[in-house]
């Protein structure tokens, strides 16, 4: 049971299920039926699962060295080669997964998972490190309208973009000054923790002023009570502007 609690740990579980959360929201928004909704769900789990797999396999020395004791590699809890044969497995089974919305959303969706492939194999310590999170989330809901078929509305995509530019701040504030430590010079560690988190409030709130004029005040109060936890009131932000899209839509 302890390598099963290791693996799931090991795919930041929290994310992934509020990322694929807001994937099927999307996909009921948009009128898919329970196939497509199901396909849906199973796609963006699979590639939210190969991306924690992959994060946690890559920084498993970063980790260590920072002492992150909540990290299940370091701790011992399951073991490197496990994690990159999870991360293996579940990368493959998102190319069929993907495909079953089509050719092109299949193609869209890739691109989001591949991003973030990126991000944890490159791009993280680059300048440009915001980038796959930007293309991440503007792929994921485009995957979704794509496959009804339909043509995303320039609004969901910008709300995307926007929303995931947001959580890679949110993201990488707690683990700021571990990151330098560790050699990694992504964005956020560049610009230091009062600008990251001012981009962080400045993208989500853009953000649900796209999707919902609503949700400002509330995504105002969430990340004025979550700015000790900022990613997790990031997840938050995005699954309250896919709730009011739910509720507001015809």
């Amino acid at each position: 049971m302890s390598k099963v609690s290791g693996l799931v740990r090991a795919s930041h579980p929290a994310p992934a299920v509020a990322v694929t959360a807001i994937g099927v929201g999307l996909a009921v928004v948009w009128g898919r039926s329970p196939a497509g909704i199901a396909s849906v769900g199973a796609a963006v789990l699979a590639g939210q699962l190969s991306v924690g797999w992959l994060n946690d396999y890559l920084d498993r020395d970063r980790d260590a060295a920072s002492g992150r004791t909540d990290k299940p590699i370091p701790n011992g809890l399951i073991a490197a080669k496990a994690v990159l044969v999870a991360y293996a497995l579940s990368g493959l089974a998102v190319i069929p997964l993907s495909f079953l919305s089509g050719v092109i959303p299949g193609l869209v969706h890739l691109l989001a998972v591949g991003s973030a492939w990126a991000y944890n194999l490159w791009l993280k310590g680059t300048v440009v490190s915001v980038l796959p999170y930007t293309v991440a989330f503007c792929a994921g809901p485009a995957f979704v309208v794509l496959g009804v078929p339909a043509t995303p509305p320039w609004w969901l995509l910008t709300a995307g973009a926007l929303l995931g530019s947001g959580a890679h701040f949110a993201n990488a504030l707690p683990d700021l000054s571990a990151d330098l430590a560790t050699g990694i010079r992504g964005l956020p560690q560049r610009l230091g923790p009062r600008p990251s988190w001012a981009a962080t409030v400045v993208l989500l709130l853009a953000a649900a002023a796209v999707l919902n004029p609503y949700a400002v005040a509330a995504s105002a109060v969430i990340l004025l009570f979550g700015r000790r936890h900022p990613f997790q009131a990031a997840i938050l932000v995005a699954l309250l502007d896919v709730v009011l899209l739910i509720l507001t839509t015809p």
